[in-house]
């Protein structure tokens, strides 16, 4: 079997060794490969791994949960719910920063683009790393989700009391994977516009994260970008 070698941090790579020398992630890196062969994929390739690089394993103190990279040119830049620099903020971004405006009075970004959290520590995990150009959800089921699964499983095992924010269906079947003895998991519907109202809005996730930091002597989050 061909030797994976992905670029991504040190750290990572000796947490993740046994994902990255097994048979499925051989089969997706080859998936991959053909994919960019016939068609664009989002994030390039040397921001796949983005949200690792930005946070290492042993500064993590949040993890956020995404679905899959945004799909149209220019908006991934694998951290989830993040967009680069000049790129207008989509819709379940917008609503974030409502809910940070409502929660902890923080005025409206003039960018999206959310690396300030990632190097606090907020871990901006997305289900699947990739995407075809304009087709949501095209690189499910093809070991994405084995790979990001395992992450969560092994930063649970790891380390202690980290916050999961769960928002949405598919942030919420992760729930498992988390050792709730040692760990915090907020859940609320996904910021979409299709389900804010539904328990999003109102979540009050941000400053709850805050004092659960504070009372385990950790530094707060500042969420201003």
């Amino acid at each position: 079997m061909e030797q994976v070698n992905p670029n991504i941090n040190e750290q990572w790579k000796v947490l993740l060794k046994e994902e990255f020398e097994s048979v499925y992630f051989s089969e997706l890196k080859k998936f991959l490969i053909e994919e960019r062969s016939k068609y664009t994929v989002y994030p390039p390739g040397n921001k796949i791994f983005n949200a690792f690089d930005r946070t290492p394993p042993d500064t993590v103190k949040v993890v956020i949960l995404g679905q899959d990279p945004y799909h149209g040119a220019g908006q991934a830049h694998g951290l989830c719910f993040s967009v680069t620099q000049g790129v207008k903020p989509p819709p379940s971004l917008v609503n974030i920063f409502k809910e940070l405006n409502n929660d902890l009075g923080i005025p409206m970004p003039t960018h999206g683009n959310l690396e300030k959290w990632a190097e606090q520590g907020v871990l901006l995990l997305n289900a699947t790393l990739t995407v075809r150009e304009n087709s949501p959800r095209s690189h499910f089921n093809h070991g994405w989700e084995k790979f990001t699964d395992s992450v969560i499983k092994k930063i649970s095992e790891t380390r202690e009391g980290l916050i999961f924010m769960l928002w949405g269906n598919d942030a919420k079947a992760k729930e498992h994977l988390i050792d709730m003895e040692k760990h915090h998991i907020l859940k609320a519907s996904h910021p979409s516009p299709f389900s804010a109202y539904d328990g999003f809005f109102g979540c009050k996730h941000f400053s709850q994260t805050n004092q659960i930091l504070v009372k385990q002597g950790q530094k707060e989050i500042d969420w201003r970008l």
